[in-house]
């Protein structure tokens, strides 16, 4: 993390302190859950601390709702990918479940691969996401996406590639 000017610390602060209450009972109103609320103001301001980047004064309900927004699609994928990872573990037996550190490490996996994937333009997503998931032939891609079979070589191709860079990124 990058050290915070004092200046734009206390652009935030005034930020905060001029917004809390609106950002407040807008998130609280798509969450219903005070704690929940909390959090997600907190990580709003964070992002902002990090972005080093500040709203215009006449844009800051514009701004802090537009991170707001983002966080709450997060939240909500999130919430989507833990759920259809515990469906998947209650078919397994008891002896293959995951330890509580491995679980902890599926569930952000999945959500670094949620994010990256959807990072990915629409079509290079459902290609590579028909090839690995379905199995399906790049003939059968090409048909049923209505493109040409050279197009879908080179949307796994780049699927595949931005896979591969996500995979190398963390270790660099």
């Amino acid at each position: 993390m990058t050290a915070i000017s004092n200046q734009h610390a206390r652009q935030v602060e005034q930020l905060y302190l001029e917004n809390h209450s609106w950002l407040s009972m807008f998130i609280q109103k798509r969450l219903g859950c005070p704690e929940d609320t909390a959090d997600m103001i907190h990580d709003t301001y964070m992002r902002i601390m990090v972005s080093g980047r500040l709203p215009e004064k006449q844009e800051s309900r514009r701004f802090l709702t537009h991170i707001a927004k983002g966080l709450l699609v997060d939240k909500f994928r999130r919430k989507q990918l833990e759920k259809a990872y515990q469906e998947y573990l209650q078919d397994l037996p008891e002896s293959h479940a995951p330890s509580a550190e491995q679980h902890a490490q599926m569930i952000e996996s999945l959500v670094e691969l949620d994010a990256m994937l959807h990072r990915l333009p629409a079509k290079v997503r459902e290609a590579l996401l028909l090839r690995q998931l379905d199995n399906l032939s790049y003939k059968e891609i090409a048909q049923r996406m209505n493109i040409s079979v050279s197009s879908v070589e080179k949307y796994i191709a780049k699927g595949l590639q931005a896979c591969l860079e996500a995979a190398f990124e963390d270790r660099v």
